[in-house]
């Protein structure tokens, strides 16, 4: 596979930053507390601020961080709409719009945001294949995404929304995906890699397009294709590690990737990684400054911003909460993530899961 790919090991220095060995003074919004509750908001509320009366999670945000995309299953955030199940909502920080993005299909994992918040993605059962679905924000006009395969899965957008990575299966034998590129504007389709498998391929796109970080499952290795000249390189964590992909940054200057109980995350100017141990990585800024990690240490906060420059820590939740990918604004100024704890915000009644934003400064 490696030979096929002509992949290129790259001898990595790792420093190694201790999560809670560095703490800083949360940075904050005039007349905001920080973990109490004041700087978070409930973002899982219908635009007259109604709470849900669903549970909504998977939420993903913009990178001025005014909208927030979120799946949810509460009937009264688009009570006009029949519609049963898992939809996605947009939610407009500035406006307290809280917007339907699709009826099309219940989606199977977290939808995904364009970086200017143009543009959602999510892939969802059609039949008896996934496909993959794009929504316009200002408009709410969903279309579909073809993939040469039968299947089309886990999308990764640009920040402009032109450019989805996604995977391509091919169910009927022989059994295999591929992952590709495809510029829906111009209709035209690049591959990054094929495997002759269906173990565990997942990509993540730069801002621009430029660069695909893409897992091997079958392999446990990760990669990272250049469109300029069509080449793959790695894997990343070189030949004695077994890794898993979290997300390649939007400037693409950083790759994070998980190995063991340990979170690396890659400079791509100089192939060095820095380390921070016991700890799972989640997400990373558009700007590769900032990581949002869960301590494998369950008796601290569930989720921590690493400032990776300075080695410094803020909490973002101190109780139980999960987030995903592209979960942190640029700067690290906003982090979203869900929880079914009801004491975050005042006049959580509803006994349900909710998206909540925690801002930073």
């Amino acid at each position: 596979m490696r030979a096929a790919l002509g992949a290129t090991v790259v001898v990595c220095a790792v420093t190694a930053v201790l999560p809670g060995a560095a703490s800083a003074e949360p940075r904050t919004v005039p007349g905001a507390a920080s973990v109490s509750g004041a700087g978070v908001e409930r973002i899982s509320v219908a635009t007259d601020g109604t709470q849900g009366d669903g549970d909504s999670a998977g939420a993903t945000i913009t990178a001025n961080g005014r909208r927030i995309a979120f799946a949810s299953s509460a009937k009264n955030l688009a009570p006009a709409t029949p519609v049963t199940g898992q939809r996605v909502f947009v939610r407009d920080q500035r406006t307290s719009q809280t917007t339907l993005m699709s009826t099309l299909t219940p989606p199977i994992q977290p939808p995904v945001i364009s970086g200017d918040g143009q543009y959602v993605a999510l892939w969802g059962l059609l039949q008896r294949d996934t496909k993959t679905f794009l929504s316009r924000v200002s408009s709410a006009s969903t279309i579909g995404i073809n993939c040469s395969g039968l299947s089309c899965s886990q999308p990764s957008l640009s920040t402009d929304g032109r450019y989805i990575a996604q995977v391509a299966t091919f169910s009927r034998p022989p059994s295999r995906q591929r992952i590709e590129v495809q510029d829906w504007q111009a209709n035209h389709t690049q591959t990054v890699t094929e495997f002759g498998h269906t173990v565990s391929a997942r990509p993540s796109i730069s801002g621009d397009g430029r660069f695909v970080a893409y897992q091997d499952g079958q392999a446990e290795d990760v990669f990272v294709w250049d469109q300029t000249d069509d080449t793959s390189a790695g894997p990343i964590e070189g030949p004695s590690k077994a890794a898993t992909l979290v997300q390649i940054s939007k400037d693409g200057s950083k790759i994070v990737y998980l190995s063991g109980s340990d979170t690396y995350v890659q400079d791509e100017s100089s192939g060095t990684d820095q380390l921070v141990p016991n700890a799972r990585g989640v997400a990373i800024d558009p700007t590769g400054r900032y990581l949002l990690y869960a301590p494998l240490d369950t008796n601290g906060p569930s989720l921590m911003l690493r400032d990776l420059e300075t080695g410094t820590d803020e909490i973002v939740s101190d109780q139980p909460a999960s987030a995903g990918t592209d979960a942190v604004s640029a700067g690290g100024r906003d982090v979203v993530f869900h929880s079914t704890a009801d004491d975050i915000v005042p006049g959580d009644t509803n006994g349900k899961s909710d998206v909540f934003v925690r801002h930073l400064y």
